[in-house]
C-alpha cells in the first residue's frame, strides 16, 4: 500500500514584541517548537537596519515568539562612522531578571579623542547598563532598545563625559534562561 503523503502547511505565529503575526511552515505545529525566526526590523524603526532572532514557544496551541539576540547590522554601523571620529567598543554579559544577557554597546564621538576619554565612556556605559538591566525582565530590555528608551538616557548620562554622535546597543543576546522562581 502507498503511503498518505503528508503536506506543509502555514501556521500563524504571533511576534508580541512588535505586535505582529508572521507564519511559518511545518507539518503540525508542535514541530514549530524551538525553532528559530529571523525578523528584519529595518522599515519598522525607520531605516535602523537591525534584525532579530526570536525563538518559537507552544503554548495552547498557539506559538509564540520570544525574542533571543537583537542585532545593528554592519552596514548601518559603517554608513554611521565617520572620518575624524572614534568609535568605543564594549562586550560584557550580566543578568537581568529572569536571563543571562551579553550586550555590546556601541558609541561613536563627535571628533578624535584620547584614549582616556574612550576608556571613561566605555566604563561609564558598562556601569549604567548593568544597573539599568538588573531589574528588568528581558523582554522589557528588547522593547525598550527598540523604543530607544535605553539608548536616549545613556546618550545623556555619557554626554557629561564627552557627547556622542551616535549611542547605540549593537548586539544584545540571551545566553540562557534563568530558572523561574
Amino acid at each position: 500500500m502507498a503511503q498518505a503523503k503528508r503536506k506543509k502547511r502555514f501556521f500563524d505565529v504571533e511576534i508580541p514584541l512588535i505586535g505582529k503575526t508572521t507564519q511559518c511552515q511545518a507539518y503540525e505545529i508542535s514541530e514549530l517548537e524551538n525553532k528559530f525566526l529571523k525578523y528584519d526590523l529595518t522599515r519598522i524603526l525607520r531605516g535602523k537596519n537591525t534584525e532579530v532572532q526570536f525563538i518559537i514557544k507552544i503554548e495552547k496551541e498557539k506559538a509564540i515568539a520570544i525574542p533571543v539576540k537583537i542585532k545593528l547590522l554592519q552596514c548601518f554601523l559603517r554608513r554611521a562612522v565617520r572620518k575624524g571620529t572614534n568609535y568605543v567598543e564594549d562586550s560584557f554579559s550580566t543578568n537581568c531578571n529572569n536571563a543571562s544577557l551579553k550586550i555590546k554597546p556601541f558609541l561613536i564621538t563627535r571628533r578624535k579623542v584620547s584614549r582616556a576619554v574612550r576608556k571613561a565612556l566605555r566604563n561609564k556605559a558598562r556601569e549604567e547598563l548593568i544597573s539599568y538591566v538588573k531589574t528588568k525582565t528581558n523582554e522589557e530590555i528588547f522593547d525598550d532598545i527598540i523604543k530607544n528608551k535605553l539608548q536616549k538616557p545613556l546618550s545623556l548620562k555619557l554626554k557629561k563625559i564627552y557627547p556622542l554622535s551616535l549611542c547605540e546597543i549593537r548586539i544584545l543576546k540571551v545566553e540562557k534562561f534563568l530558572s523561574e522562581k
